[in-house]
């Protein structure tokens, strides 16, 4: 079965962080947001997979092709005219097999096993308090089968969010509303949706189901990034002994990092390279080679290569920065 992974977004409300990492590359818990992601397909026997990249495609090419043995066909989307447009790009490497599209900024928990023998197609949904900002399920009056899709209404039908997981039994008939929706010109919101070709395919016949993603955590924002970090540090081992440390499960400290004289977590993450010193450092994110010396760090992001020294701080610092709060 083959995997459809678009990672083509830019990320600016991950700013400065995103200035030279595409966010699907952030670490969250030892390793980038899409590594999660592909784990866990690896994990239920995919062979095959379509990144539809964009913003610093290189870094996401080079990421997947050191780390994983999947063969992957990779897409360039560089404008951005919306997660249907960029399927549309991929629509040569759909085949007749069924495929599984899944947003790659998304951390699930679902048992995609399941998911994956499903006689129909299916989307993942969840309740969410505010669906204006999601494309909307409303299902037949038998409850069984999805009726209609909305994207991003202003009132909408009900709560139940499209959260980023699609099983498609029928790729080609995807590809063909692809086609339809982009040869048309129908946009809603100014960008060819995804759902829009998908309520063509539910209205040509073809039956959709649901199955709940209860476990769906964004990485979008810093705040929701640090989140996300907390929930997978959960399930994580107890972290290695550092020298003269006092180490708070969860945590996560990379075989590569320096930690000596500390306080780390709880939730805490010091990527490869890292180092911290002096310091106490809890639902924080310290990213690759970077350092932390004598200070204090609550609800943070460091940067890959940044260095931060001295005081008591909450700080969102990106890559390649220095932070000195030291006294002269």
């Amino acid at each position: 079965m083959r995997a459809i992974i678009p990672v083509a977004g830019v990320g600016s409300r991950l700013r400065p962080h995103t200035y030279t990492l595409p966010k699907v590359l952030l670490n969250v818990a030892g390793k980038p947001i899409l590594g999660h992601i592909l784990d866990e397909l690896v994990q239920q026997g995919f062979a095959e997979a379509t990144i539809i990249t964009g913003y610093l495609k290189e870094l996401v090419e080079e990421y997947i092709t050191e780390n994983y043995s999947l063969k992957c066909d990779f897409v360039e989307q560089s404008q951005l005219k919306g997660l249907g447009h960029a399927l549309w790009l991929a629509r040569h490497t759909f085949s007749d097999e069924p495929m599984f599209i899944i947003l790659g900024d998304t951390i699930f928990d679902v048992g995609l096993a399941n998911v994956l023998q499903s006689e129909h197609s299916s989307l993942g949904v969840k309740t969410v308090d505010d669906p204006r900002r999601f494309g909307v399920v409303e299902m037949d009056a038998d409850g069984k089968f999805v009726a209609k899709l909305v994207e991003k209404p202003e009132v909408p039908p009900t709560n139940l969010a499209i959260v980023g997981l699609y099983y498609i039994k029928k790729p080609l008939l995807l590809a063909e509303c692809l086609d339809y929706i982009v040869s048309n010109d129908i946009r809603t919101r100014g960008e060819y949706q995804l759902t829009d070709a998908l309520q063509r395919m539910i209205d040509s016949g073809e039956r959709f189901t649901t199955f709940s993603v209860e476990g769906w955590y964004d990485c979008g924002k810093p705040e929701t990034m640090l989140a996300t970090n907390r929930y997978l540090l959960e399930r994580k081992p107890l972290a290695r002994e550092c020298a003269d440390t006092i180490v708070i499960p969860p945590v996560y400290i990379s075989p590569t990092a320096v930690v000596e004289r500390s306080v780390i977590g709880p939730y805490a993450t010091i990527a490869e390279g890292a180092m911290v010193l002096n310091s106490i450092v809890r639902d924080s994110i310290i990213s690759d080679y970077a350092t932390v010396d004598q200070s204090m760090l609550d609800r943070s992001i460091v940067g890959n290569n940044a260095q931060v020294r001295g005081n008591f701080r909450r700080i969102n610092v990106g890559d390649s920065s220095e932070v000195d709060f030291s006294t002269p």
